[in-house]
């Protein structure tokens, strides 16, 4: 007979590899989901900076007193009718997480829909 030498795992040394992996796979998930959670309510920040800005150079320019309603995202997009893409907004921002965006009156912030609602998009609001 011949004698083999041959070198493998053990199955109790793949078990505590595995083991230790999906600790740190445990331990990391977590993170990942919630700097996910973050980026998008970032972003959603920089589309409600966005509108605002927008919303008070329209203002300024057609002379606008606050509380003054205004036809969002229309009076932005193209004002006087000058055709879509034309005025203060060149496209509607979209929330990334599926928020719509409500902008009333002149003077009041532009609002997402999730903000204040969703504990991981309670920052949807203009800082």
């Amino acid at each position: 007979m011949q004698n083999r030498n041959i070198k493998a795992f053990t199955l109790i040394e793949v078990m505590i590899v595995l083991a230790v992996m999906s600790i740190v796979v445990a331990i990391a998930a977590p993170t990942w989901f919630r700097q996910r959670e973050i980026s998008r309510a970032n972003a959603c920040q920089e589309n409600l900076a966005k509108i605002d800005q927008s919303l008070e150079q329209y203002a300024l320019e057609h002379k606008l007193p606050n509380n003054t309603p205004i036809n969002f995202p229309a009076d932005l997009m193209n004002p006087g009718g000058s055709g879509a893409g034309t005025g203060y907004l060149k496209q509607i921002p979209t929330c990334p997480a599926g928020g719509t965006y409500t902008v009333t009156n002149v003077g009041i912030d532009p609002e997402c829909s999730i903000g204040f609602n969703n504990s991981p998009f309670a920052a949807h609001t203009i800082q």
